[in-house]
């Protein structure tokens, strides 16, 4: 009965996407296209050129590539994450691209675990180190996502797929990226909107990056200090 349930939640789930694209399809046509260009051609003048041409609705535009961006988990939203600090400032491009990330995540961590969660399954099962994993994750799991979350620049596909697989609710999940994407977000689109005005920002770009190093090495150095100390 509950793996009936689960396969029709499946079923409408794909269904559900499937309109949905197909929709988006039938307004743009040339949408996906152009999108893909945009996501793979690793310049960031044609990604703030792209979004830029929507005028007035560079903003929604803006937030609906980098949802998809992060919804597919398969590219780095770095770029979009820069296009924003540059066309709307570095305040309104954080705060963009912090709930268009979340957003994004939240979205491929329930289809990861609504289409995918049996094969998963079947693949921790099979696997001790697996298993421990999930239950691991299941009794820390927010506390786990939240401080992954918090680290720029790290892959969002594996930490998508880690929580898709373990036991972490949906609430604790949706919860630990909305707080953990913050820092990790705005450090991206500082970063990348002063590299980008480098002349501009050369002095608060270096002590971004110097005050990142020292907060990020002191949380390495603190969490193998207490793995040491717990193991002794």
């Amino acid at each position: 009965m509950q793996l009936k349930s689960e396969r029709t939640v499946q079923l409408i789930s794909a269904v559900l996407l499937f309109i949905l694209l197909g929709g988006i399809y039938i307004i743009h046509p040339t949408i996906y296209c152009d999108l893909w260009h945009v996501m793979t051609c690793g310049s960031m003048e044609e990604t703030i050129a792209y979004i830029n041409r929507f005028g007035v609705w560079a903003m929604v535009v803006s937030f609906f590539v980098d949802v998809l961006i992060n919804a597919l988990s398969v590219l780095p939203s770095i770029f979009i994450s820069t296009a924003n600090g540059v066309l709307f400032g570095v305040i309104p491009g954080i705060i963009l691209s912090w709930l268009a990330e979340t957003v994004g995540v939240v979205i491929s961590f329930l289809l990861m675990r609504t289409l995918l969660r049996e094969s998963a399954e079947k693949l921790i099962q099979k696997s001790t180190y697996l298993k421990k994993l999930d239950d691991f994750s299941g009794e820390n799991g927010f506390k786990m996502m939240l401080i992954a979350r918090t680290i720029p620049y790290f892959p969002s596909g594996i930490l998508t797929a880690l929580g898709a697989v373990s036991k972490i609710s949906v609430r604790d999940y949706v919860l630990s990226n909305l707080i953990g994407k913050f820092p990790s977000t705005a450090l991206e689109v500082i970063i990348g909107h002063d590299v980008v005005m480098l002349e501009e920002n050369m002095m608060r770009l270096t002590v971004i990056v110097l005050l990142a190093t020292v907060v990020y090495g002191g949380m390495w150095y603190w969490h193998k200090r207490k793995s040491s100390t717990d193991t002794h």
